[in-house]
């Protein structure tokens, strides 16, 4: 497990903020108790929270990562308060800049800024734009966002120095984005990682600056099989969202999933989805990262809306996760 912990890599929580209709309830109490989960994981020692985005969703899909993370500032004091991904296309640079510093203000230096393109379509022309060049527009954006801060444009400035800019792509594209500017990539893939030392190198960065961060599709429970019969209903319901709004406005048709499947789907190391056990997970996480530049691996804080006792178990042996690593790492058993 050196791997792993020799460039301290933190364990974080994602959070979507889904509110299914199914099983819908009061918004306010979603926040807030969204809220007393994550202020208890800080308590935990959990090392990090990171934001996603998504518009016009039945569930309620968070819209505006920003605002929740300056409010998960001002209520935790240690974790990072991370973006994975805020849609830089949408937004213009000087309103990221502005807001992210906001928040880097409000948590004392502990923001995470990542950006993306996007993917949907209903989500572009809902903001003014057609997505035709999103990665055009989110390497342009990602770099003015940089400038920005360098030159002391925004005012106030970030608490920190350089704020981490990570740059989300789960294929080579992305990889070399991140590379060019010398920043940061979500994506986990081993795949990934010459394409980006590659680009580094190019741009005149150090390739050995190389940092990746991103989503492992664990969730943590002392009973594994147990909860999984618990949380099939949400992840059935969670990733068959994902297909079908992914193809709204084109001409592709979703096409059916069953959850049993995301058990067996995928490298045999990391299906695609699946319950386990703390020590499962840290063997899992070894075998699947081995020696990856990791600074972030972050699993879900809930999947859409599941009851709040599996998200405090999982809260819990998320902590639990984080001393096998440490221990593992210092050479324990």
């Amino acid at each position: 497990m050196r791997g792993l912990r020799s460039a301290g890599m933190r364990l974080g929580l994602f959070v979507d903020m889904r509110n299914p209709p199914a099983w819908r309830r009061p918004w306010p109490a979603v926040y807030a108790g969204m809220l007393e989960h994550l202020e208890e994981a800080d308590r935990l020692g959990v090392g990090s929270v990171w934001l996603t985005e998504h518009h016009l969703f039945e569930d309620g899909y968070l819209p505006q990562p920003l605002t929740l993370a300056a409010a998960i500032a001002a209520r935790t004091r240690r974790m990072r308060v991370g973006t994975a991904i805020l849609q830089a296309p949408l937004r213009p640079p000087i309103d990221i800049a502005e807001q992210a510093s906001i928040v880097d203000l409000l948590s004392d230096g502990r923001l995470e800024l990542g950006l993306g393109a996007g993917y949907r379509e209903p989500e572009w022309a809902a903001w003014g734009t057609d997505g035709v060049d999103r990665f055009g527009r989110l390497e342009s954006v990602a770099a003015e966002v940089r400038r920005l801060w360098a030159d002391e444009i925004v005012t106030p400035p970030p608490a920190q120095p350089r704020v981490p800019i990570w740059i989300g792509g789960e294929g080579p594209r992305g990889a070399r984005i991140a590379g060019r500017l010398g920043e940061g990539l979500l994506a986990l893939n081993a795949d990934l990682l010459e394409p980006y030392r590659e680009a580094l190198a190019v741009a005149g960065h150090d390739p050995d600056s190389a940092r990746m961060s991103g989503c492992a599709n664990l969730l943590l429970a002392a009973d594994p099989e147990r909860a999984w019969a618990r949380v099939k209903p949400f992840l059935d319901y969670q990733w068959q969202s994902y297909e079908r709004y992914a193809v709204e406005g084109t001409d592709r048709a979703p096409q059916p999933l069953d959850a049993d499947r995301l058990r067996t789907d995928g490298p045999p190391v990391l299906p695609r989805f699946d319950v386990v056990t703390p020590q499962a997970a840290a063997t899992r996480l070894h075998d699947w990262l081995g020696d990856l530049p990791v600074e972030h691996v972050y699993l879900w804080a809930s999947i859409a809306g599941m009851p709040d006792d599996m998200v405090q178990e999982h809260i819990a042996l998320l902590a639990e996760l984080d001393a096998l690593l440490n221990a593992r790492a210092g050479g324990g058993s």
